[in-house]
């Protein structure tokens, strides 16, 4: 079963910083996930929420902000004063720490609360320049920018998100031309996901951190899952084989 560390190793590091990716990517898993926004000045920049309240000591929204101001935040000492001094990394840093590695790169693009014009053609652009295009897998709540990015680069992985199933899993494909699709964990047995599944379209399912979630999930047959805990995921799986 496929392994993606949530925002990195979200679970013992602050998430979405160069720290936590930098111990995702020294776990044999297959690959990470993160957020991306855009700031004032247009940088891609990696974090979740549309402000920084909740995870730096500042305040405000991404999109009011310069990368410059944004960098005069602390993204660290909020999970542990030992890492204090973290900064809000750009989409470019993230994936220069990644670039040698094995792993996948999911990257979700938070333009379902505030539209980000141009955002795809941004992260396209740092894909390509890294080479990364064909281990990047392109994710959103925001199924349009999902279906922009498909257009933009046909070769490249989508895969839409969604919070519950919908009535026909398989026939959305050909409303947004998805790879996979990415669901919640409450929305994974229901009819029109099994059927998915079993029409051979990977599923992988998020927010996975316990072995009872693993157990049933691999019963069903999904690819892979999202997790904050990679790492004591993998060892399960592994001890399970």
């Amino acid at each position: 079963m496929q392994i993606f560390a949530h925002r990195g190793y979200s679970s013992k590091y602050p998430e979405n910083t160069l720290a936590a990716f930098e111990a995702a990517a020294k776990l044999d898993i297959t690959g990470v996930e993160l957020d991306v926004h855009l700031t004032k000045d247009r940088q891609v920049v990696v974090i979740h929420d549309e402000k920084i309240n909740r995870t730096s000591n500042g305040k405000g929204f991404v999109k009011d902000m310069t990368l410059k101001e944004l960098r005069q935040f602390d993204f660290g000492s909020w999970f542990n004063k030992k890492f204090r001094g973290e900064k809000i990394p750009t989409l470019a840093e993230v994936l220069d720490l990644l670039k040698n590695t094995s792993h996948k790169i999911n990257i979700e693009l938070k333009s379902d609360k505030i539209i980000y014009p141009g955002l795809e053609e941004l992260v396209l652009r740092e894909a390509e320049n890294f080479r990364l295009k064909d281990r990047v897998i392109i994710s959103s709540f925001d199924h349009e920018a999902v279906k922009r990015m498909v257009e933009l680069a046909p070769d490249i992985e989508s895969a839409p998100l969604f919070s519950y199933s919908i009535l026909n899993m398989k026939g959305y494909r050909t409303l947004v031309p998805a790879k996979a699709f990415h669901v919640a964990y409450r929305a994974v047995a229901r009819r029109p996901v099994l059927e998915a599944i079993k029409a051979g379209i990977p599923v992988r399912v998020y927010t996975i951190n316990n072995k009872e979630q693993v157990d049933i999930l691999r019963h069903l047959g999904v690819e892979g899952i999202i997790t904050d805990c990679p790492e004591e995921m993998n060892e399960m799986l592994k001890l399970s084989n």
